[in-house]
């Protein structure tokens, strides 16, 4: 191993490298017009003419002014003129100098006293340094074929020394100063070898990475050369083929990407379009992943993303466009009138948007067939000032058809939200979802589960649709539902849905409601003048009560269609000179006979109440309020079997409330005066006509209780009185639903007293006032009450007179 001398044997010259490191066996050339340069070397010259051989010099590396611990014993082996003809002189280093003190000399030089390292190896090399020299040639000769430098490897190749084969990396540009300066004050040879080794296995190492990520950044770029040359190449020859083919605007309706860069897009929905630019131009005219990208550009392109209405904010006007066109339904103007005035606070106060969401507002309008659901949308939308579309969703039962299909499917649309903000060109109109009580689900999935996050206002202000796949802000629209039986939604989505019903219409109703519109509409599609029929208030009034029974007026003007069919054609045949005015009296000759005549203008013998045991109900059906008859029999003993029998297709319900009026009677029928000896011995039938009909609910018990109880008192139920309301078994009278409709139906029938629940009375504030001026309603508490109100007197001849308990 190396090892210093015990006493210091040479003195000589210093020669300062600033930021440069020479080491044994270097050859170095040095710029003599350095003043500290060439003082050394003049030194070194001086000392040499009282000395034998070549002037020596102490080259010590001085790294920011200090001076390191070792240096290099260097002979000046030239003195001349440089490459740029500066004076200059070429120095070979020879061996390690351990700087000791300083000491005076000849000359400007600072001298200093070294002893010269001992680096003397045994003779053969151990074997792990035999593969160290081995290792540190292979990896210098690789640096080396990569520079290019093919004469150096021979050299390197040649070196036998460790010593000289350390000090040989030098050499190497890569190195530090700070490096080599290691190097140089690592005195043993075989510890400098191993540095040397490591720092050029590290370089190698660095330099492969550089080298990948510079191949990887080349080929990147060379691809994206040709795909660029490719590209202009492939529209130059779409060019020359729509050249031949005549079509001169292929290229502008082709170029996607600059349709879509000049579209006012919402920034998420701009990123995703271009995605898919990107795949277009990537796939080939031949791969069908490339129309169905053009038709998804396409549906984004067309979208309204920055479209919006303003909307009119007119209250006042408002009003006066909902009551022109629409008579009655005023909970749905007042609902209405309420949310434009919220509005148009909120957009003075600057709260438009508050948490992403906009102001948008979901209705249900809940009525039965005919009282003017879907053109009252069309109403909403004009009031508003905004864009109105329809969407029918009766019979609709794939999930698809709400939020859209995925793209991977061949014919993939989207969801008719989608299509509906797209055919009304505006990001807030108002939707109305026709018929959303008949969606049905099967395995396709179920379009009500699919319509929660439409219809809620806190989601759906980032709805997404499986086609589209980006947000679409709905949150501004206005959604009005139509509905016939509110019972046939779901309740989550009921839930989401602020309910407005509307009962149906009053005859005043719908005789302005025929005056001012039907009337009208009719006489243009009939061909006729406004001036050449006229139909008297007289007339129109007896459409509406005895030709048609409805709660809308759907029927009452295919009545007024016919009726000017019928005037149009007599006046072609010259049987009717025009114009002419129609009474209540012409209606039987053009129409014929009347199809609904009220129970009070019938024969007394032909009332259906004519006989005991038969009473009025009132129930609630999809198309409105209707009246419902009871009849009830009983079996002779002697043939007939004991029990009960219900026919007209009931429901567990009303099943259960013939039961329990049964029930009422049989423990109560004495305290009544009633001979409910019969109820055990005989057969008990129960009928409700119209047997077709499916039926169902609690309201006809007090009707149940009426019908039995006239049957076994033999008193005929009054032929005016209708009446609803459910009874338990102790005879107390509980509340029932659908007052309104109910009561409407029993004005329209003709029945002038009515007897409902005492618990309803309160509905009675959503009854208009006319009708209520033509009904005696009573409100009870008892089936006892009901009993005394409803049975007429006892006939001469037949039982007596049931003394009823309070």
């Amino acid at each position: 191993m190396a090892a210093e001398s015990p006493a210091f044997t040479l003195v000589l010259p210093v020669l300062p490298l600033d930021d440069e490191v020479v080491l044994p066996g270097m050859v170095v050339p040095l710029d003599l017009s350095d003043a500290e340069v060439r003082a050394a070397v003049e030194a070194a010259q001086a000392a040499a003419r009282s000395e034998p051989g070549k002037p020596k010099v102490l080259l010590v590396p001085r790294v920011d002014g200090t001076y390191a611990k070792t240096g290099v014993l260097g002979t000046v082996e030239q003195v001349g003129r440089l490459a740029d003809g500066d004076p200059g002189a070429l120095i070979r280093g020879r061996s390690r100098v351990r700087i000791g003190a300083g000491t005076t000399g000849p000359g400007a030089a600072l001298w200093v006293e070294g002893a010269q390292v001992d680096e003397t190896l045994p003779d053969p090399l151990p074997g792990q340094v035999a593969e160290l020299v081995k290792e540190y040639k292979a990896l210098a000769t690789s640096w080396l074929r990569k520079r290019g430098a093919w004469q150096v490897v021979d050299r390197v190749q040649a070196i036998d020394g460790v010593a000289a084969l350390a000090d040989n990396s030098g050499y190497s540009p890569f190195l530090t100063t700070e490096q080599k300066v290691e190097l140089l004050e690592t005195a043993d040879p075989v510890a400098r070898l191993k540095l040397a080794t490591q720092l050029l296995r590290d370089h190698l190492a660095e330099q492969e990475v550089a080298e990948t990520i510079a191949k990887d950044v080349q080929e990147g770029v060379d691809k994206q050369q040709r795909e660029f040359l490719l590209r202009r190449q492939l529209e130059a020859v779409r060019k020359e083929l729509r050249e031949l083919n005549g079509d001169q605007e292929g290229e502008e309706s082709d170029d996607y990407r600059a349709r879509v860069e000049a579209a006012d897009l919402p920034e998420k929905v701009r990123e995703a379009a271009l995605r898919e630019v990107d795949k277009l131009e990537r796939s080939s005219d031949q791969s069908p992943e490339g129309s169905w990208i053009r038709t998804w550009l396409d549906t984004v392109l067309e979208m309204p993303w920055s479209e919006r209405t303003e909307d009119a904010y007119d209250i006042r006007g408002a009003k006066s466009v909902l009551d022109a066109e629409h008579a009655g339904l005023e909970d749905v103007k007042e609902r209405i009138t309420e949310y434009l005035a919220v509005r148009k606070r909120r957009g003075d106060r600057g709260l438009g948007v508050i948490g992403g969401r906009r102001g948008g507002a979901v209705l249900a309008l809940v009525g039965p067939p005919g009282v003017g659901k879907t053109s009252l949308g069309e109403s909403v939308a004009h009031a508003m000032g905004r864009k109105f579309v329809r969407v029918a969703l009766g019979g609709v039962r794939d999930e698809a058809e709400i939020r859209g299909h995925r793209r991977t499917y061949v014919g993939a649309l989207p969801g008719r939200i989608v299509r509906a903000i797209k055919e009304a060109g505006s990001m807030n109109p108002v939707v109305l979802l026709d018929e959303i009580d008949k969606v049905g689900s099967d395995f396709r999935g179920d379009p009500a589960a699919a319509l929660l996050e439409v219809l809620d206002p806190a989601q759906n202000h980032t709805f997404r649709d499986h086609y589209l796949e980006v947000e679409l802000d709905l949150s501004d629209v206005v959604f009005l539902a139509t509905a016939n039986v509110l019972e046939a939604i779901p309740e989550a989505l009921a839930d989401r849905m602020e309910i407005v019903r509307l009962d149906g219409y009053t005859e005043d109703e719908k005789v302005v409601i025929a005056r001012d519109h039907l009337l009208p509409r009719q006489l243009e599609r009939a061909g006729l003048d406004e001036g050449e029929v006229n139909l008297e208030e007289s007339a129109l009034r007896k459409l509406a009560g005895e030709y048609t029974r409805e709660a809308g007026v759907r029927t009452l003007e295919r009545s007024i269609a016919r009726l000017l069919r019928k005037v149009a054609a007599q006046h072609e045949l010259g049987e009717r000179e025009l114009p002419c005015a129609i009474a209540d009296e012409d209606l039987r000759g053009l129409i014929g006979r009347p199809h609904h005549v009220p129970e009070s203008a019938q024969d007394p013998a032909e009332r259906r109440t004519a006989v005991p045991g038969v009473a009025t109900g009132l129930a609630v059906t999809g198309a409105g309020g209707d009246v419902l008859f009871v009849e009830a029999s009983l079996a002779d003993p002697e043939t007939g079997a004991a029990g009960l029998t219900l026919t007209g297709q009931l429901g567990d319900v009303m099943k259960e409330s013939a039961r329990i009026a049964l029930s009422f009677l049989r423990s109560h029928g004495a305290e009544l005066g009633l001979p409910v000896t019969d109820l055990k011995d005989r057969g008990v039938h129960i009928h409700f006509p119209a047997g077709a009909v499916p039926k169902d609910g609690p309201s006809a018990g007090v009707t149940l209780t009426t019908a039995l109880a006239s049957l076994l008192s033999g008193r005929q139920v009054r032929t005016d009185v209708a009446m609803t309301g459910e009874v338990s078994l102790t005879g107390r009278v509980l509340p029932i639903g659908g007052v309104k409709q109910k009561l409407l139906a029993a004005q329209r029938a003709g029945v002038t007293t009515v007897i409902i629940p005492k618990r309803n009375e309160p509905d009675l504030d959503d009854v208009p006032a006319e009708v209520l001026d033509k009904l005696d309603v009573h409100t009870v508490t008892d089936v006892r009450q009901v009993l005394e109100l409803a049975l007429a007197p006892a006939a001469d001849g037949a039982a007596p007179e049931v003394p009823l308990a309070a």
